[in-house]
Order: structure tokens, then sequence, then C-alpha cells
């Protein structure tokens, strides 16, 4: 491949590959053509893109990026496995179809410059909340303990009512009311 071929290429992963916080990459190869298809079809369904690498040349583009701890996982047949809402929903995806799909390697994942290596690593990040569930957690932890002040402050009102209301019931059925001194 000549150098000016090699350098559009490096330019192109440049150009599509900057703005990403994280990707995952795997082999594709031997997967026969209709799973091949079933998995890109299905990926892409959840807004998730396959590229194939040339790795040498992915290295060189990726170098001071945030893609750059990714450089471990680009040997042998590689793809690049990005989109979605974060790499955790890419690493999701791919552990499911990993399971459907027995030629599927996942090698590896970074996430915010963080490398997740191999199959292990893949599927640890694939148990990591993604942005959404993060804030949702972080909201109702902030919210729990107004929830229990408020129960707080309610119960002895509510205690008060249920024996207002026994009493009314007492009194409804003509029983007497004694003092309590």
């Amino acid at each position: 491949m000549s150098k000016p071929v090699k350098e559009m290429i490096m330019a192109e992963y440049k150009r599509r590959f900057e703005d990403l916080e994280g990707a995952l990459v795997l082999d594709i190869r031997g997967i026969d053509a209709n799973d091949n298809n079933a998995l890109r079809l299905g990926l892409a369904d959840k807004n998730i893109r396959v590229t194939i690498l040339k790795n040498t040349l992915a290295r060189k583009a990726f170098a001071g990026t945030r893609l750059e701890a990714i450089k471990p996982a680009l040997e042998g047949p590689s793809a690049l496995a990005y989109g979605a809402e974060s790499v955790v929903e890419v690493a999701r995806e791919l552990v499911d179809w990993a399971k459907k799909v027995a030629d599927l390697d996942l090698k590896g994942a970074v996430l915010d410059g963080e490398f997740f290596g191999g199959e292990d690593g893949v599927k640890r990040l694939s148990t990591f909340p993604t942005r959404e569930e993060a804030q949702a957690k972080v909201v109702q932890l902030i919210i729990s303990p107004a929830g229990k002040v408020t129960g707080a402050a309610t119960a002895p009102g509510a205690r008060l009512l249920g024996i207002v209301k026994e009493i009314q019931n007492r009194l409804e059925q003509g029983e007497t009311i004694a003092k309590v001194g």
C-alpha cells in the first residue's frame, strides 16, 4: 500500500473516531456470512457501527487521542465497534452477541482512556452503569433522605389520625369511650 493511501486511511480514522470517548475491539474472523449479517444488522438497530481496522494505521491514528489506550487489543484481525449512547451499551450488546455467535472474539475496550483487556475486561465493562443509569442513581440517593424526613414528619400525624378514626368507629357503634387519666 502506498504512503499517500496510508495517510488517507489514517486521516479517515482520525476524522471518524476523533469524538469517541470509548470503543470496543473485536475479531469477527471465522463468523459465517449469515451470522455476520445478523450481527451487523442487530448492532445497527442499536445504533452501533462496526469498522474493520488496519492495525498499524489505527495505532498511529489513535496516538494522542482518547482511544490510544486500546493499542494492546490491536493485534491480529480487528474491528472497532462504537456508537450507541456509550461504550458500556456497546459492551452489553456484544457480550450478548458473543453468547449467540461462537466465533465472535471480544479483544478489549477503552472507556475514558482506561483499557479493559480481553473478554473478561469487556464483560466487566458491560456491568458498569451507563451515564443515564449513574445519574438516576445519584438522584435517587439525593431524594432518598428527603423521603425519610417527610415520612418522619408525617408519621405522628398519621398515628393521631388513626386514633381519631378508631374513636369515631367506636362512637358510631355505640360504645362509650373511657377517659384516660
